[in-house]
């Protein structure tokens, strides 16, 4: 899947996507590492009170986005729950770094019983995150119409698609909004690396696999997360999981970048692209090498051996 270079993002591209924002003293972001359909870098400076801003924004990458695709090209009728973490296991998370990883790994479950249409697991799924989010304190997102609204849209696949996804975001917007930062980072990287698990889960290698071409992309998903976690590295926890996604990119940088064609400006509506891009090629050992660590990233975070 091949990767463009976007400059300057439109405010029409912007307006329905909530975006992680981080004000940083001077670090310009490496618009290189600007990847795939659901991660992008606003570069642009924004003055505010007459100062120069270096205000960065981090769009949250979808676990819907990676499901819906793989349903899409490698896995319509997949079923599985096996790849998910137990609900059963969200009483066992009671320091503040697990139920913050876990609650972005629940968010994600919920997000894929709803794009595989698993609604019988759904309403279980719904009480976990319900549960760690209020440990994280995000219950004003997580209220009672929301159950009843998952009961109620049980046989409407569509209604539960965007019931999970606006709970997703709606959660992490409320984080971000009462300046829990810690909190919302690191349920970022739960939620990225459950969708990467059950991704490497379903998606069987072969190098012709659209599915395996887009997983190869997250590469670039999870450099711009952990850009925007170190915002909040002197938090141990935070700190903790950097470390463990730095294992992360290493292994993911052992995956070719093959460059296409010659690198040429154009304006598409108002946004300024860098035609010609460049593709990754993964061969099946590095695949392998990519799902072993985030079987073992994503273990260490449920807690599960």
């Amino acid at each position: 899947m091949k990767k463009t270079i976007i400059t300057t993002l439109s405010a029409a591209a912007l307006s329905s996507v909530f975006m992680l924002t981080s004000c940083g003293g001077g670090n310009k972001p490496d618009t290189d590492n600007i990847g795939t359909d659901s991660t992008k870098v606003d570069t642009t400076a924004a003055a505010k009170n007459n100062e120069s801003s270096t205000e960065m924004s981090y769009q949250i990458p979808s676990p819907k986005e990676m499901f819906v695709f793989i349903k899409q090209v490698a896995s319509k009728d997949n079923k599985r729950v096996d790849v998910l973490n137990n609900p059963d296991n969200a009483k066992n998370y009671a320091d503040a770094k697990s139920q913050a990883l876990n609650f972005g790994i629940y968010s994600c479950d919920l997000t894929y019983c709803s794009i595989f249409q698993i609604g019988t697991n759904m309403i279980k799924y719904f009480k976990a995150v319900k549960q760690l989010g209020d440990a994280v304190g995000v219950s004003n997102s997580i209220n009672p119409t929301v159950a009843k609204s998952l009961e109620k849209n049980i046989s409407n696949p569509d209604s539960l698609v965007e019931i999970a996804d606006n709970l997703y975001f709606s959660s992490f917007e409320t984080m971000q909004n009462s300046q829990q930062g810690n909190t919302l980072a690191l349920s970022v990287a739960g939620g990225y690396i459950e969708g990467l698990s059950i991704a490497c889960s379903l998606v069987k290698y072969n190098k012709k696999n659209p599915a395996v071409e887009r997983i190869a992309d997250e590469k670039y998903t999870l450099d711009n997360i952990i850009d925007f976690m170190k915002k909040y590295e002197s938090d141990a926890g935070v700190k903790e999981t950097i470390d463990k996604l730095e294992e992360l990119r290493t292994t993911f940088n052992q995956v070719t970048e093959k460059q296409e064609g010659k690198v040429a400006v154009k304006e598409e509506k108002g946004t300024k692209v860098l035609g010609g891009g460049s593709e990754l090629e993964m061969t099946e050992a590095q695949y392998k090498a990519i799902t072993d660590k985030v079987t073992s990233i994503r273990d260490s975070f449920t807690g599960n051996k």
